[in-house]
């Protein structure tokens, strides 16, 4: 029988997973994984709080995983013994990977060494707009069975009798997607309430067997919201929190703490209206809205989507104050008729519009343009980060904050005050090292005579476009190009399409088609904007030239220009907020180049501020590892000549 404690007990089988078992099972052995692994699982036993910068490679998802399965197996007992841990992410890639992947690895090789008495079972907790109902389903099947309809939607709504899942369907049409999910409020009355598919998912969610809960960062706030409101809670009650990709948990709550209203919004709420047979309030309401959305509109189209703060013009100030007028005569008037879920539409459409009208100074409201020119009006809290601290962080439970950026600069400080946990006393921080060679396997460009041209200007074009050009023949294509503005991206890419010997593709927003085409040409040139900075793998020699045309700095908006009047001086926010910002942008970004141990690259900047001697020189040093820094691209090409096999230089 072991005599020894269960905290050292639970120690010592991180020792021997990490070093014994994963690696007999193909895992290679690497001591920052092991020692972090460790420092989750202290955090924990002691009920903490853990800020855990996580380098690429480290294997971050099985150290906390790992420490969780052992916190249940070591620490069993109390009233928290059988609930749930919770892992929160941004991405449904990462949540598929952890249910599909990471979990049933991990549960396997626990049980065939006696770690665990049985299989760790996991469900992914969603929205329930995310699933099919039933009694929706059918209906909108007897609507559609006598209609012509597009062949690949047909087959997509068929598919739903065998998936619940709508994120499991594809071809499905937004219209249909909206027509047939799980209503905001499920009717008592509903013939199927008990049979249907959605009711079975949550029961079996709120089973004792399900050790790991997974979820959004969206629906981990939503629940939060429930429990200060004494209403009933979307998760289980859990024991331990893990909030993966943590450095997006922000953007997530300003979304959460915030409102918005669309055109989609206002049609939508006009056709539920029309659908419950109320036509004449449904015009009625159209036309208000239509007004409104034209006393906002730019009327022309846009190289970029912008911000602007809003204003309360005369002709905005009528409008809104005619939606307003309509939507309590609308709710007082159909109170008795309509379905509760549809009254409570109006009536917080009502108190969204209300925020602009009377100017909540509780908000930043501003007008939110799409490229094609349609406005939203947007409203974001000015007290997130305390808001996020009522919600997740004054519970008793321990909780691990965990992603490759939430470091800026060597310091935990802008991360802390995005979080509400500037002052919060159960708090550490913890780094893990990335365990490559960046140092033998990465270079870093950085040219000293880029001249100063004017941003946006025909000459940065030009002037980008010579050294692009350069950069990719020095390389041999195998290119990414980072841009931080559409507008920039395409005038460089017409300087250069016609003069490169390589593949060229663009990639607008999210066109996995593009990037799936680059993966596939091996020496292609990728130029990229908007959410290539992350989440998007490219192992190997795919990507073996990052360029980073301009520091990623923030684009002033009007929630920045409200974070700024918070510091005595321009200076002081610049070094508490900008800097940062930029350097964990720089971070994500960077990660593109090299994902495994065995990939090279060169990382070219083409900003002259961070050029030697210039004035962001040192914050870009203090964002990246140790590398080796060049101005001259014949260095570039001894390091590709050097590290490439012949195959590399092969069309």
């Amino acid at each position: 029988m072991n005599k020894l404690p269960l905290k050292e007990q639970a120690h010592g089988e991180i020792e021997r997973i990490f070093r014994i078992l994963l690696p007999q099972n193909g895992l290679a052995v690497r001591e920052e994984q092991i020692t972090l692994c460790h420092a989750m699982l202290d955090t924990l036993l002691q009920n903490n709080i853990a800020l855990c910068d996580a380098g690429v490679g480290i294997g971050k998802t099985y150290a906390y995983l790992t420490a969780c399965i052992l916190l249940k197996k070591f620490a069993p007992h109390g009233p928290a013994g059988s609930q749930p841990v919770v892992v929160s992410t941004s991405s449904v890639a990462l949540q598929d990977a952890i249910i599909g992947e990471y979990i049933p690895f991990l549960s396997r090789i626990f049980l065939e060494n006696r770690i665990i008495p049985k299989p760790i079972r996991a469900m992914v907790r969603k929205g329930k707009e995310r699933f099919v109902c039933d009694a929706r389903l059918s209906q909108r099947l007897e609507a559609v069975k006598d209609k012509k309809k597009n062949a690949e939607q047909m087959k997509a709504l068929l598919s739903l009798r065998s998936y619940y899942d709508l994120d499991a369907v594809t071809g499905l049409s937004e219209f249909d997607r909206r027509q047939v999910c799980v209503p905001k409020v499920c009717e008592k009355t509903c013939p199927l309430r008990n049979a249907c598919r959605y009711h079975q998912y949550l029961k079996e969610a709120r089973s004792a067997e399900i050790f790991v809960q997974i979820c959004n960062h969206n629906y981990l706030l939503a629940d939060a919201a429930h429990r200060l409101q004494e209403m009933r809670p979307l998760l289980n009650d859990y024991r331990a929190l893990v909030i993966d990709e943590a450095h997006k948990l922000p953007d997530a709550a300003r979304q959460m703490y915030g409102q918005s209203l669309s055109a989609e919004d206002f049609r939508e709420l006009c056709d539920l209206l029309a659908k419950e047979k109320y036509i004449l309030s449904s015009q009625r309401l159209k036309e208000k809205f239509t007004a409104l959305l034209g006393a906002m509109c730019r009327g022309e189209l846009l190289e970029e989507a912008q911000r602007t703060a809003f204003i309360l013009t005369p002709d905005r100030e009528a409008a809104l104050r005619d939606c307003l007028s309509l939507l309590r005569q609308l709710q007082k008037q159909l109170a008795p008729h309509l379905p509760r879920w549809l009254l409570y539409r109006l009536g917080t459409t009502e108190q969204a519009l209300g925020l602009f009208f009377t100017g909540d100074r509780r908000y930043i409201l501003y007008i939110q343009y799409d490229r094609d020119g349609s406005p939203s009006l947007c409203a974001a809290s000015r007290e997130m980060p305390e808001q996020l601290r009522r919600a997740l962080w004054l519970k008793d439970i321990p909780a691990i904050l965990t992603s490759g950026t939430l470091m800026a600069g060597g310091s935990f400080d802008r991360t802390r005050q995005l979080m509400g946990l500037s002052v919060n006393q159960r708090l550490e921080d913890f780094i893990a090292v990335s365990p490559f060679n960046y140092e033998e396997n990465c270079l870093l460009y950085i040219p000293d005579n880029l001249p100063r041209a004017q941003m946006g200007s025909e000459k940065e074009a030009k002037c980008l476009a010579e050294q692009i050009c350069r950069l990719v023949e020095a390389t041999h294509g195998h290119t990414l190009v980072l841009f931080t503005s559409y507008s920039l991206m395409g005038a460089v890419y017409n300087q250069v399409k016609d003069r490169l010997s390589f593949p060229l593709m663009e990639v607008w927003r999210h066109s996995q088609d593009v990037i799936h085409r680059f993966k596939q040409a091996q020496n292609a040139v990728l130029f990229a904007a908007g959410s290539c900075w992350e989440g998007v793998d490219f192992p190997g020699d795919m990507v073996s030239s990052l360029i980073i045309v301009r520091l990623p700095f923030p684009v002033p908006d009007p929630i920045s220009e409200a974070e700024r009047e918070q510091y005595p001086t321009l200076q002081d926010y610049i070094k508490t907020v900008v800097i940062p910002d930029m350097q964990v942008k720089l971070r994500q970004g960077f990660g593109r180049a090299i994902r495994t141990e065995t990939d090279t690259c060169v990382v070219s900047i083409l900003d002259h501020r961070a050029a030697p001697g210039q004035r962001y020189h040192q914050a870009v040093l203090e964002t990246l590892p140790n590398l080796r820094l060049t101005r001259k691209i014949e260095d570039i090409e001894d390091f590709i000549r050097a590290k490439k096999g012949p195959d590399y230089f092969m069309s």
